[in-house]
């Protein structure tokens, strides 16, 4: 079996959903879920950190860091939520935020441009949250590979300009639509003073077709130490705040973990640098 094997549907590019499986290391992962079309981009940020460690693309010239996790021997995991565009309204899970922050779990959010646009106060109570963290997922969510280079940096400094503007911070973090970059993006990326954030472990919350009880086992099976998991909380994630809920009460305390931010995960067992 080769390392990775993907297969998408990218005809719906507002549809967080992948359509068959995607093996990973040897094991068969139902890839209905990944982060809005997980394409093939995701094995080489998966190999670039297969190590466990938030490492610099070896590609040649000045790249931007690829984050899939942090380092496997210090006990924290950080929890991300995607804000693509969403195909119905109101766009955003609400309960799933409102909970976050009754249970002050830091939590790390990635918005698309054309979301910024349209959710203005929710884009307010987030910014307004201590413990969470914004980034941005691409102005129009399209798949940067096939842009130039110009209508990518459009696609990245709209977003990050947009939240700039809105929040009066200047985000560093970008997570690329559909998983999707190349040399390009992470050029571009490290020219505005980006780091491309990835994940290792998926929650399968896009997909209709997985239940709550399989989603769970997933989640518990692939975490470790340093782990970036990802959901969505633009109200197209099912079972989103029950699955995330069991993290927080069973998973993290029984393992002794802590949940910190995409900025702490990656700082290991060091303070993280302030932005």
């Amino acid at each position: 079996m080769p390392l990775f094997d993907a297969s998408i549907n990218q005809s719906r590019p507002d549809r967080c959903v992948t359509v068959r499986t995607l093996h990973v290391r040897g094991k068969r992962t139902p890839a209905r879920w990944l982060a809005c079309a997980v394409p093939l981009a995701l094995a080489f940020a998966l190999a670039a950190g297969a190590a466990g460690a938030a490492s610099s693309a070896s590609l040649g010239g000045q790249l931007a860091p690829i984050l899939t996790a942090g380092p496997r021997e210090c006990p924290r995991i950080a929890l991300t939520f995607d804000l693509c565009p969403a195909s119905h309204e109101p766009g955003f899970d609400a309960a799933l935020v409102r909970w976050l922050i009754e249970h002050r779990v830091p939590a790390t959010f990635f918005a698309s441009g054309r979301w910024i646009a349209r959710h203005p106060e929710p884009l307010a109570e987030l910014a307004a949250v201590p413990f969470f963290e914004l980034g941005t997922h691409g102005a129009r969510h399209l798949h940067l590979p096939t842009l130039g280079e110009e209508a990518q940096r459009a696609e990245l400094s709209g977003a990050i300009e947009a939240l700039a503007s809105r929040t009066g911070r200047r985000p560093t973090l970008f997570r690329p639509p559909y998983g999707e970059y190349d040399r390009t993006t992470l050029g571009l990326a490290e020219s505005l003073g980006q780091r491309v954030v990835m994940w290792d472990v998926v929650s399968g919350d896009p997909s209709p077709d997985l239940s709550a009880r399989h989603m769970w086992a997933t989640v518990e099976s692939q975490a470790e130490p340093g782990s970036i998991v990802i959901f969505h909380a633009n109200g197209n994630g099912h079972h989103t705040l029950e699955v995330a809920e069991r993290v927080v009460t069973e998973l993290v305390p029984r393992r002794g973990w802590e949940l910190v931010t995409v900025s702490e995960v990656v700082a290991g067992c060091e303070p993280a640098a302030a932005p």
